[in-house]
């Protein structure tokens, strides 16, 4: 069913309030390379099998993102998405919307990911892009990875904001803007799209609109489901939306098992991950990495299993979730990797040219190995 209207808006202000509140969505104060990456997706009415490629990869392109370090320290990644050429959007805001800012926030994004629709169609290329450079908080560092990558089917060229200045800023600011044409390769460089990528450096790039991931079942699959449940279990929300955010977990493994398979596995494997932190609602993330003091905590913010505890034995409650944690992360890990080599051996893990996440992995390991990034193996 298509939100229009006042559904839509109720549907986007309720994602805008969780997305920005609290401290959920606050940049780490810290020195550890960054690399950003800011997803601009056509949601007119053509683009269903985009928007589904979009919720069934991003866990594999964060988990591939997630792999890459420089000097020995791991990157931390921050990812936003905005929707353009969708009618139900501002006309004013040329139909363009930031879903999310930049995040390391993984359940927050898939959940908004899950909330866009498609309705319309008129896509202005230089509009998102320029709205992206504007409203970011870009990182201002020459070694951090900035990039863009803005995908659709539509001429480059149309809207008010010309591509070409919108361009132009970015390579100013140090952004490379990628850009992915939907459809025939010629017929996106006669309407733009190749030009958009020049002229920031970035590379232009095709794929199949409708194009359908294939699940392969592999044996390591039964095992991996029932070790994410265990993992789900480790996690102690605490504070105002800590129950609300615990509940978003489970929803979002359901929908990303329901969508597909294969990307349901990829988010396992990320769960798994540095990559994946939840100290904002989670007592065990949040403690272990010093984002808060247990002693600290009111006890009405605490989880029923840990309020009526003496301070001593929340501790060792706490801790013995991260070692329960950690060991199955760690067991995770491992069937993931050997998952993975299973699907080779079963020649079901060649990369398809006409697919997002292909499309949106294969500029940014070159992208990173400039900016001295290591992919870590």
């Amino acid at each position: 069913m298509k939100m229009t209207g006042m559904v839509r808006i109720l549907a986007a202000a309720l994602c805008f309030t969780a997305v920005t509140g609290g401290t959920m969505f606050a940049r780490p104060v810290d020195n550890r390379p960054l690399i950003q990456i800011a997803l601009l997706l056509d949601t007119s009415n053509s683009m269903d099998g985009l928007i589904n490629q979009a919720k069934s990869q991003l866990w594999k392109i964060v988990s591939e993102s997630g792999r890459m370090t420089r000097g020995g320290e791991r990157a931390r990644l921050e990812v936003a998405l905005y929707e353009y050429g969708n009618d139900a959007n501002s006309v004013i805001s040329g139909y363009v919307r930031q879903v999310v800012p930049f995040t390391n926030d993984l359940d927050r994004l898939s959940a908004c990911l899950f909330e866009l629709d498609t309705y319309g169609g008129s896509e202005y290329c230089g509009a998102v892009i320029k709205k992206s450079l504007n409203e970011l908080d870009w990182s201002g560092r020459e070694s951090d990875l900035r990039i863009v990558y803005i995908a659709g089917n539509e001429p480059f060229t149309q809207g008010l904001v010309d591509y070409r200045s919108a361009g132009k800023k970015a390579s100013r600011m140090g952004v490379v803007v990628n850009t992915i044409h939907c459809g025939d390769r010629e017929e996106g460089f006669r309407t733009g799209w190749a030009d958009g990528a020049r002229i920031t450096g970035g590379e232009y790039l095709t794929i199949e609109g409708d194009f359908q991931y294939q699940y392969v079942p592999c044996p390591q699959d039964d095992r991996l489901s029932e070790l994410n449940s265990r993992l789900n279990d480790t996690y102690l929300a605490f504070g105002d939306e800590g129950e609300k955010r615990k509940e978003m977990q489970s929803e979002q493994d359901s929908m990303a098992e329901e969508l597909n398979k294969s990307g349901f596995y990829e988010r396992a494997k990320v769960k798994s991950s540095a990559s994946y932190s939840n100290s904002g609602w989670d007592l065990v993330d949040a403690t272990s990495s010093g984002a808060v003091v247990l002693s600290e905590v009111q006890d009405d913010d605490l989880p029923a299993a840990v309020r009526a505890l003496p301070l001593a034995a929340r501790q060792a409650f706490v801790e013995g979730k991260l070692t329960e944690r950690k060991k199955i992360q760690a067991e995770i890990a491992a069937l993931s990797a050997e998952r993975e080599s299973y699907l080779a051996e079963n020649a079901a893990a060649a990369p398809a040219d006409e697919a997002l996440d292909t499309a949106i992995l294969a500029p940014l390991s070159a992208l990173a190995k400039d900016k001295g990034f290591v992919v870590e193996e």
